[in-house]
């Protein structure tokens, strides 16, 4: 509970009829989104290009740096709860991520052209970066999501608006981004990758130094009492899960503590956690991060499932959001690979010759998305609302959320089949893909928070809702996981064939490896075998994305067999599947 020491006058009206501190929390995060999406357009490709990293490496660093980024948000809500406030972890969190963005930056001026080897600086300063974002986000992130829905009275119509105002915010951000950070940083010359990062540092500070000089003024309650200020004590409940997300959610369904005996059944929580963890580990070939995502993505409801005090109704609920939240895996794997795989396939083997002088930087194509989602999304939000009785239920918007995000990569498929790895295919299979992939997040991501937020028991909120964003976490893990798979393509070709070793003959079984051409390889860190995905051997892009369009689909199919019986669990009408 906040207690304000003094009173501010009460917050001004716009035109719009919503409070000035709607556009002071709009421009802070439109500014953050700016730095976050601008540095991640920009990082596969700098590990590959300036780094010297393999595709494999920087994927694996690639999905733990973004599972990472949806767990450190519990650290940062529950400080910021009961020690800092919402002000304080904001500013702490935009500072700590500007300080990891010129990281980055410093990182980057340590190239040289033509190096062969990376200084252990450009490396030491390239995880001190990744380390600063993912824990500044952590901070950030779910105190300024949260802030939102308090700068009103409670019931107050306007909440949906300016959760709607907020979310174009972020897209904007995320939209501008990829443009003003590749046009600097993604030159085709790997020395430049720092006046990239630079730009997203200094985007970051803007919306630091935006929040600050305005928060006194306009961030307060409807009441005029300051909003986000330092709690006065500390809250006797376990930990309240903030939201981290790109989509909004009102901050007061999230808020609720959970029962008194989970603190009961703690040590025993652990004790399951450590088991699991070290399995996991085990079974991933000690793959810390992703042993710690999937393990907590495994304890976490059992924390909620082992209340005695639930009823059977709860728990019926519950499943619902715990059966959902292992599909929403499946989606943000494939999903996001738009930060990975799909960027190497937009570098090496999409023709982004626009006119005879200029060339589309790969890092562009990460704006598709964001652009998509501030043109459809108020779409999709009259369409729901046009069906009336005939709107799709939660989980079946969410299995045709899934099967476009298959049809995506099915189109994508078909557009490389055949196409040897020296040929580069048109924008438009990319471009289109990007598109019905919008479509399927429209479908999913909101309807998932809305979803939860609505099924949840109130002293339940906060652990629910960390599961699902636990969800989006393991997702992203899988997304590095099966970026990795990519196949070997034009730039291991030329790597191996300028150390005079035949690649695609060895790959294809035409010429045998000799132990010396293997060590070679290795020292390269290029691989002489085509990868395998559960027994199934990808040669080429066609078999890599296929991958994608069979795990969606799949859950899709197995999510529209069932949603059905989830629908009458949530006690939701069914409506008719035409």
């Amino acid at each position: 509970m906040q207690v304000a020491t003094a009173q501010a006058p009460p917050p001004t009206p716009t035109s719009s009829g919503h409070p000035k501190g709607l556009y002071v929390l709009f421009a802070t995060e439109m500014w953050e989104r700016f730095s976050y999406y601008g540095m991640r357009a920009l990082l596969s490709l700098y590990m590959i290009k300036a780094l010297l990293l393999n595709k494999e490496t920087s994927s694996l660093i690639y999905g733990n740096y973004t599972s990472l980024v949806y767990l450190t948000p519990l650290l940062g809500g529950y400080v910021a709860d009961r020690y800092w406030g919402n002000r304080r972890s904001i500013l702490v969190g935009g500072l700590v991520m500007a300080l990891g963005q010129f990281a980055l930056f410093f990182s980057a001026s340590f190239y040289q052209a033509g190096q062969t080897s990376v200084p252990a600086a450009q490396l030491a300063l390239f995880f001190l970066g990744l380390g600063c974002l993912i824990f500044g986000n952590g901070f950030f992130k779910p105190n300024i999501s949260s802030m939102v829905g308090t700068l009103y009275p409670a019931g107050d119509k306007r909440i949906d608006a300016a959760y709607t105002i907020f979310y174009m915010g972020i897209n904007l951000g995320a939209f501008f981004s990829p443009l003003v950070c590749g046009t600097l940083g993604d030159t085709g010359n790997p020395a430049d990758f720092k006046w990239g990062f630079l730009a997203a540092g200094i985007g970051m500070l803007i919306g630091s130094l935006t929040f600050e000089l305005f928060k006194k003024k306009y961030v307060v309650t409807a009441s005029g009492a300051p909003l986000g200020a330092k709690p006065e004590r500390t809250v006797e409940h376990a930990t309240q899960v903030p939201v981290n997300t790109d989509s909004p959610v009102r901050s007061e369904t999230i808020a609720q503590p959970a029962a008194k005996s989970f603190a009961s059944k703690l040590p025993m929580l652990i004790g399951v956690f450590v088991v699991v963890y070290a399995a996991i580990a085990w079974l991933m070939n000690y793959d810390w991060v992703g042993a710690l995502v999937f393990s907590a993505m495994i304890v976490m409801p059992m924390a909620v499932l082992a209340d005695n005090s639930l009823t059977s109704r709860e728990r019926e609920k519950i499943y619902v959001i715990l059966i959902l939240s292992f599909f929403v895996i499946f989606f943000w794997g494939a999903f996001e690979q738009a930060g990975a795989s799909l960027t190497f396939f937009a570098d090496e083997q999409t023709n982004r010759q626009l006119t005879s002088t200029y060339t589309v930087p790969a890092s562009f194509f990460q704006s598709a998305n964001a652009l998509f989602i501030i043109i459809f999304a108020p779409i999709f939000a009259v369409l729901w609302g046009g069906l009336g009785r005939n709107e799709p239920s939660s989980p079946l918007k969410m299995s045709i959320g899934l099967m476009l995000l298959a049809v995506g990569y099915l189109i994508i498929a078909f557009g490389v089949k055949g196409v040897d790895a020296n040929t580069k295919v048109s924008m438009f299979w990319l471009i289109t893909m990007y598109l019905l992939h919008t479509f399927g997040e429209l479908c999913l991501s909101p309807i998932g928070l809305a979803l939860v937020n609505k099924l949840a028991p109130a002293r339940f909120a906060s652990l629910l809702m960390a599961v699902w964003f636990l969800a989006t976490a393991a997702g992203n893990k899988l997304a590095g996981v099966l970026s990795g798979l990519y196949p070997a393509g034009p730039g291991e070709f030329k790597k191996a064939a300028d150390a005079g070793i035949d690649l695609p003959a060895i790959l294809n079984g035409t010429q045998q490896a000799t132990a010396e051409v293997v060590t070679k390889l290795k020292e390269l860190e290029i691989p002489y075998q085509w990868p395998s995905f559960l027994g199934y051997q990808i040669h080429s892009l066609y078999d890599f994305f296929m991958i994608f369009v069979v795990l969606s689909a799949a859950a899709s199919l197995i999510l529209f067999v069932i949603y059905r019986r989830l629908t009458k669990m949530m006690d939701e009408p069914v409506a008719p599947v035409a």
